[in-house]
């Protein structure tokens, strides 16, 4: 169902995205896992992951994201899992294609550089490295996984820095899959936009480094809505292609996340309508944000 999006994209209309899937599987009463947030729900709870998915469908959603962002490949490495990522993210898109069955619908598979992280906290637990040859590896073998298990595209989710995720973003573009990058981005101490958990990375040189790989759209993603302004204007520094924007809302202490001061549907559609000034063409919603964001963007924007 890709080249329905395709089109929309070659057209510049607006493409709906969905909203958080780990969160409102969260929010449906599945208990999260200290080591691996929402990955484990594929499993336990696939129901319950169906019906997120399905509700964004009915949301509007002109993509929906299996959920795969947590089966990161470094994450299950460093637990000793590698093998187990493979079989949990073949069971996710089985999820979320029996979901958008029948339906104008793209299913997207999730990439992410996720480390183990700090309990209570939504830093990483930066002392874990990996060579650069095995990430590589690592990440190309969840690639090829995805790819096999049929996705219609690959979405790399929380990139942020000139590292591991480009070595991740390259290892899905081998796949020859429509490619789109998620930049997650938040502001230092001093002002300057960093990407999300890497202080030393300046989203100036992120942006500059993912936009060389030529995706088909470049979005920022889980980032506060009061910073998305900023990068993206960042990004279009470096990017003249489409672009997109899905913010996340409240805060993470893993292994949950912490809904407060969620930012309403009807805030959310205003912002992407100075976004949509920017040149953003799609819109959706990270972490916090629900079928109702989804509802009300697609409402704006499709009606």
């Amino acid at each position: 169902m890709y080249q329905h999006v395709a089109a929309k994209l070659a057209r510049g209309d607006v493409i709906i995205l969905d909203g958080g899937t780990g969160t409102d599987i969260q929010r449906r009463g599945v208990l999260m896992s200290g080591n691996t947030w929402c990955a484990e729900a594929n499993l336990s709870h696939p129901e319950i992951v169906k019906e997120v998915h399905e509700d964004y469908i009915k949301a509007g959603a002109d993509i929906i994201i299996a959920n795969t962002f947590a089966t990161s490949a470094l994450l299950f490495n460093a637990l000793g899992r590698d093998d187990e990522l493979l079989a949990i993210d073949r069971a996710a898109v089985t999820i979320a294609r029996d979901a958008a069955a029948g339906k104008p619908v793209a299913v997207a598979g999730s990439m992410s550089t996720m480390r183990p992280v700090q309990p209570g906290s939504d830093r990483t637990q930066k002392q874990r490295e990996w060579p650069e040859a095995q990430a590589r590896a690592l990440f190309r073998r969840k690639a090829d996984n995805l790819a096999a298990a049929h996705v219609d595209l690959i979405m790399m989710e929380m990139m942020r820095d000139v590292d591991y995720s480009l070595w991740a973003t390259e290892a899905a573009m081998a796949t020859r899959l429509p490619v789109w990058i998620g930049i997650s981005a938040e502001r230092r101490e001093d002002g300057k936009i960093v990407g999300f958990g890497r202080e030393d990375q300046l989203l100036d040189d992120v942006a500059r480094a993912l936009a060389a790989t030529k995706p088909a759209l470049i979005s920022i993603m889980h980032t506060s809505p009061n910073d998305t302004d900023e990068a993206i204007d960042i990004l279009k520094r470096y990017w003249k292609g489409p672009i997109g924007a899905y913010p996340e809302s409240g805060y993470f202490r893993m292994p949950e996340w912490t809904f407060v001061d969620i930012i309403p549907p009807e805030e959310l559609v205003e912002r992407t309508r100075i976004w949509r000034q920017k040149g953003v063409t799609a819109f959706g919603g990270c972490c916090g944000l629900g079928p109702e964001h989804i509802h009300a963007l697609s409402r704006e924007y499709t009606a």
